[in-house]
């Protein structure tokens, strides 16, 4: 409705509905909160209570022990960070060569197809820590000229054989996903195939794959601690250095605390992309 003035005002029975959805949110979160507040004080009385809690706390939550180690661990977490942008770059470069390469419809590159098919599916079957090992110590083993012998370069190559796979398959399931009259709109306004893969097409993909690409890469920041396997000192192996020395568990607590506080921020960023997608598929933004 509006006045007199030809503004818009809200009617009667309008402003009652506002009225309830604020009191509805506002009983909802204080349902919530005071809910989180029992659940989370029922289990940290559950744990402090327990008979073995002075030796988990001498044990895991030592505060000598982590005003030692933190200085350590952060040090050798520097590691990690770069093990993961720099792995990052790469692992979106390859995913992307074998996610076009698999769609392509071209037979000249069929050996690639099965080539880049092999490939995702032996990678995807095995254990990330297994192919740090095979690439860490089979590499170097053939002794051939230029194979790097840097931990750091191999566990690198080797992250992004493992997670490359992964990838790849999130882009080629967002590349089918885009509808074929895309392809065709692109086509007839004379694009060659690159061309509208490029310009069309792929926007699409990413866009539609980026939160499953984004959970890709918060396991990619925690699993370069799996390159200690190879003698990469990063902040697990600092971690492991100093329990060894100490024979007590806080340097662990410590290195989880950087990973947490790395990884939070980025898996928000996941949650907000995924509300996002789901609200503009369904027409609410």
């Amino acid at each position: 409705m509006t006045d007199n003035a030809g503004a818009w005002v809200p009617s009667a029975r309008q402003v009652e509905r506002d009225r309830y959805r604020r009191r509805r949110t506002r009983r909802r979160g204080l349902v919530a909160a005071a809910s989180t507040v029992v659940v989370l004080g029922v289990l940290v009385i559950a744990v402090v209570s327990a008979p073995g809690w002075d030796r988990v706390q001498q044990t895991y939550f030592d505060p000598a022990m982590a005003r030692e180690s933190v200085g350590p661990v952060a040090e050798a977490f520097v590691t990690n960070v770069e093990l993961f942008l720099i792995a990052e770059v790469m692992i979106l470069a390859l995913a992307l060569v074998v996610a076009v390469i698999r769609v392509a419809p071209v037979p000249a590159l069929m050996p690639l197809k099965i080539l880049a098919t092999v490939y995702t599916d032996v990678l995807r079957g095995t254990p990330t820590i297994l192919v740090i090992l095979l690439v860490g110590f089979g590499l170097p083993a053939l002794q051939l000229q230029g194979v790097p012998e840097s931990r750091f370069v191999l566990g690198l190559i080797a992250l992004t054989l493992s997670y490359g796979a992964y990838v790849a398959e999130v882009l080629r399931a967002g590349i089918l996903s885009v509808h074929p009259t895309q392809w065709a709109s692109g086509r007839s306004l004379g694009l060659s195939y690159a061309t509208t893969l490029r310009l069309v097409v792929l926007p699409q993909a990413v866009r539609r794959v980026a939160p499953p690409l984004l959970n890709d890469f918060v396991s990619l920041q925690k699993d370069t601690a799996l390159v200690s396997a190879i003698g990469l000192v990063e902040a697990l192996r600092a971690a492991q250095v100093i329990t060894q020395r100490n024979f007590n568990f806080t340097p662990y607590v410590v290195a989880a605390v950087f990973f947490i506080v790395a990884t939070i921020p980025l898996a928000r960023l996941t949650d907000w992309l995924s509300l996002r997608a789901a609200r503009r598929d369904s027409g609410a933004a």
